[in-house]
Formats: C-alpha cells, structure tokens, sequence
C-alpha cells in the first residue's frame, strides 16, 4: 500500500491498530468540528490521550495531513471492522450543524478521494442513503459515515448530504460509467400528509442537535408533514410538534401510532481520568474551561460529536462545558 502524494504535512498519530486485516475497498469521511490546519489536527491525534486518529486530513485550506498510513488501521469510525477496511478522512468544518465545509477544503476533498480510489483499485464510488446497505457493503456500497456506528451526527448534515455528489464527481474523474447518485424511489402513497408513523431506528436527515435526532432511536414515533422533496421521501415532526424535525426513508417507518419520541433523558458518569479538562465547546479545538477529577459524579444533560474523542462529548447540567466521554463511566 502506498500513501497519497497530495500531502503536505505529516505527523504520525501513535492511536492505531497497526497493519489492517482487510484491503482498502471503502472511503469514509468525517468532519472535524472546526477550521483547523493539517498541523493542528495533527498535533491533536499525536495525543495518546486523544484515543482518536484518521489515515488523512483536509484542513481549511484543501491542504492534505497524513497521520496514519494506509496500510495501518486508524481510530476512526467506532467500528475495527470499518477502520480496517477503510481510508478514513478528517474534513475541516464549522463547529455547529450542518458542520459545513468551505469551498477549499471540499475540492481538497474531492482531490484525495479520487487519488485514493485510484491507487487502491476502486474503480467507482457507490453511495447509498440506506444504513443497512453502508454497513453490510451491499449492492456494492463502498462509502461509510460515522453515524452508522456510533451515536454522532458526524460527518454532518452538510457532508452527509454531499456523499451522491462526492461519488459523482470522484466517478467521473475516475472514468467510471453510470456515475450519477441514486435518488430513492417516490413515495407510492403508503403515508400522507398528518399521518403519524413508527420510525423503527433507521436514518433521519435531521438539522436538528446530535441529541435530539438520538431521541428518534428506538421506535418512536413522527409525524408526516410533507410527502416529497426530490431527495428524501417524508418530511417528519414529532407528533407534538416538537424534537425531530427532518427527512426519513420510506423504508424506516411502519404502522400509524401516535406517541411523540422521547426527549434526550440525562444520565450521570463517574469521571476515570485522574484529571480531565472540561471544554467550552464538544471537541479539543474548544477551549479548556476547567478541570474535574477521577472519581467526581456529574449529570450529562446532551451528548454530541466533537474532536478528540471516540465515544463523543456530554454537556455537564451544570452548564460549565463538555467533558470527553472517553474518561466517564456510565452510572
């Protein structure tokens, strides 16, 4: 295996599993919540504590970083199977949804994607918008996203909704026929306008925050608003007006209920971290408010992606920031 030649700045990332067990088939891209350089995302993966790394970074600029080789699996996704399989990518974006992505990094992106492809025989790029074809690489899917394993919005609305367009373009640099994203099916009438549907844990295109689109796991239930927009085939609300609000698969949902989901329910960890930084913001580019220490109880009111950590970041009740849930224990 050979590494990108479109890197700039590298800076070796100890978080990683070491040769992989699987040959590259697969692309998956993440967003980093936050505009940073490629030696800034490098400087946070060669934390040990960090307990996080990607093969590549995109920094605000489109300048590529490199901080695991290709031929090492990388802490990525919260998936082995999908980190040993995959060239993981961090992209520079805001800090707050849709984690947008400026104009530089995206054909940064699109640049090491393509050169990715090519050097490890992918010959096309098959996106899906259906989870359960991601995960299981069915009818030839070969792009991943970090919320097909984990609870985290990442890679963002924003990069979420850019896959089909990503796969286009990468294909037609490739050369590769057929390239356009598939569009889901119209709807055929199954469900209509005010109608209230079961959501059986499946995707929801939601703007909405990494919590409240959590709320949605676990069968809850959502209204119908809307049938069709050309992208996605129903509009959902909760049935009270409140929490959900996105676009769901046709494919998610099932027989008429009425029940709104349940809201995000706060839950307490014990610090394991002899001393752990509390942030501003949900990831280390945020700055370090305070400190608190091992053995110390505290109640996480919302959870939410972020850099820097695997597991994700919970906001204390106490409104002081966001520790790492990488060093809590759930109570």
């Amino acid at each position: 295996m050979s590494n990108s030649p479109l890197v700039v700045y590298t800076k070796l990332s100890p978080n990683h599993s070491g040769k992989r067990n699987h040959v590259i088939d697969t692309i998956t891209i993440h967003c980093v919540v936050g505009q940073v350089t490629a030696e800034g995302l490098g400087g946070c993966f060669a934390q040990s504590s960090a307990q996080a790394s990607s093969n590549y970074g995109v920094d605000k600029d489109g300048r590529v970083g490199m901080y695991v080789e290709e031929c090492n699996r990388s802490w990525c996704t919260s998936s082995g199977a999908n980190d040993h399989r995959a060239v993981t990518i961090e992209v520079a974006s805001d800090t707050k949804e849709p984690y947008a992505v400026g104009a530089k990094a995206y054909a940064g992106l699109l640049d090491l994607v393509t050169d990715i492809c090519k050097r490890n025989g992918i010959k096309k790029l098959i996106w899906s918008t259906n989870k359960n074809s991601r995960v299981n690489h069915l009818n030839g899917c070969n792009m991943t996203v970090h919320r097909d394993y984990a609870n985290k919005s990442c890679p963002g609305n924003y990069l979420y909704g850019k896959h089909g367009e990503i796969a286009a373009e990468v294909n037609k640099r490739l050369g590769a026929a057929d390239s356009a994203p598939t569009k889901p099916a119209t709807p055929s009438g199954a469900y209509k306008a005010g109608d209230v549907a079961q959501f059986n844990g499946g995707e929801v295109y939601t703007s909405a925050n990494a919590a409240t689109a959590a709320a949605t796991k676990g069968a809850s239930k959502v209204k119908i608003t809307r049938v069709y927009d050309g992208k996605h085939p129903y509009h959902a609300i909760s049935d009270d007006g409140k929490g959900v609000d996105g676009w769901v698969d046709a494919s998610t949902l099932s027989a008429i209920g009425a029940a709104a989901p349940a809201a995000f329910t706060p839950y307490t960890v014990v610090v394991t971290a002899d001393t752990l930084n509390y942030r501003s913001g949900a990831g280390t580019n945020y700055p370090v408010k305070g400190t608190v220490k091992k053995g110390e109880v505290y109640t996480i009111v919302a959870e939410a992606s972020g850099a820097g950590s695997a597991k994700g970041w919970g906001k204390l009740k106490s409104g002081a920031g966001w520790i790492s849930l990488d060093y809590c224990q759930k109570r």
